[in-house]
């Protein structure tokens, strides 16, 4: 038995949830989110929790139910609370700026490297280097901010680039300096 699929969700107040079929329907003060799940699981309602079971135990429902209950988990947070990406820019000259809706990264490049976010999701941008990415869905957050980090991810040598916050860059040793001076071997 799945020990994640097991877990009761429970609904906060100002959240509804309305299942038809496989279709499951979220709604609270943040936004509204729906999802079709597969087959071989089941949603069911109970006062203020949401229970989510399978049908039977095949091997295709046995590897659904916790990444199901998980997915309507994180539906039920995100209108409810919302989620948040945050990524820190490092090198000199490096930066960011919000114009409108678009990002626009100064990273190395020749020119900026404009990014467009998708609906529902927005961009902020704290001190030129710290880039915030949020929204409802938590799919789409982490996606958003996975482009964005791969524009210039941080390099080895020098730690360089865009990294998630907290992010750990194991650095390399760059060359051995004072072997045998600039010619090499003598």
């Amino acid at each position: 038995m799945s020990r994640i699929g097991k877990r009761p969700i429970p609904i906060p107040p100002r959240v509804t949830v309305a299942i038809a079929g496989q279709e499951v329907k979220v709604k609270g003060p943040h936004g509204e989110l729906q999802r079709v799940l597969p087959p071989e699981v089941l949603v069911e309602q109970h006062e203020s929790v949401l229970n989510v079971t399978r049908r039977d135990e095949s091997r295709a429902a046995r590897q659904r139910h916790g990444l199901c209950r998980t997915l309507v988990a994180n539906m039920v947070e995100g209108v409810s609370q919302g989620f948040q990406r945050r990524l820190e820019i490092q090198g000199v000259g490096y930066r960011a700026q919000v114009q409108g809706r678009k990002l626009i990264l100064n990273v190395g490049y020749s020119i900026p490297v404009p990014i467009d976010p998708p609906q529902g999701i927005e961009l902020k941008v704290e001190g030129n280097t710290n880039v915030i990415v949020s929204g409802i869905d938590k799919e789409v957050v982490g996606n958003v901010a996975a482009q964005i980090r791969a524009v210039r991810p941080p390099e080895v040598y020098k730690g360089k680039g865009i990294r998630y916050q907290g992010e750990v860059v194991r650095r390399k040793v760059g060359k051995a300096g004072g072997k045998g001076g600039k010619g090499g071997k003598k």
